[in-house]
């Protein structure tokens, strides 16, 4: 049971998520039109069918999935969204956008959730705690673009 999933019990991960109060001052509307203004997507148009999540092969490493990354995102839940790994783990890889059957381009929305956290100057990974045998083995290409992806 990966998500600790039982007949009638949530797991406490997600009972944590459950207990969002949404308000006028939780719902950060500036951040829905942020969103859809940086990555060029309504994100009404999606409805939650779970297509994305299903599709992502990253989804078993996040913490949210895609699904409800985009649900909380309506919701204009800032701070849950850009508190999880979802938008970091993401490959970009578009399986969720070419199955999506409402053609929601999600890698662009979660592109727009990172650059507006980065804008924050919150980094994902600060390149000083790397271990030194990682800097001397991996591809330049690849940490020019893990850098340019996760810090401000």
């Amino acid at each position: 049971m990966r998500h600790g999933f039982a007949p009638g019990r949530i797991c406490s991960h997600w009972e944590d998520q459950m207990r969002i109060l949404i308000n006028g001052r939780t719902v950060d509307e500036d951040f829905i039109e942020r969103v859809e203004e940086i990555s060029e997507q309504n994100i009404k148009r999606c409805m939650q069918c779970g297509t994305c999540s299903a599709s992502c092969p990253m989804e078993a490493d996040m913490d949210l999935s895609p699904r409800v990354v985009m649900h909380f995102t309506q919701m204009g839940l800032r701070d849950v969204v850009q508190g999880a790994n979802t938008v970091w783990i993401c490959a970009s890889c578009h399986t969720c956008e070419a199955r999506c059957p409402r053609g929601v381009d999600l890698p662009k929305i979660m592109e727009a959730i990172r650059l507006l956290t980065l804008r924050k100057n919150k980094d994902a990974v600060d390149p000083r705690q790397l271990e030194a045998t990682v800097i001397d083995e991996a591809p330049q290409a690849a940490m020019v673009g893990c850098f340019r992806k996760l810090t401000a």
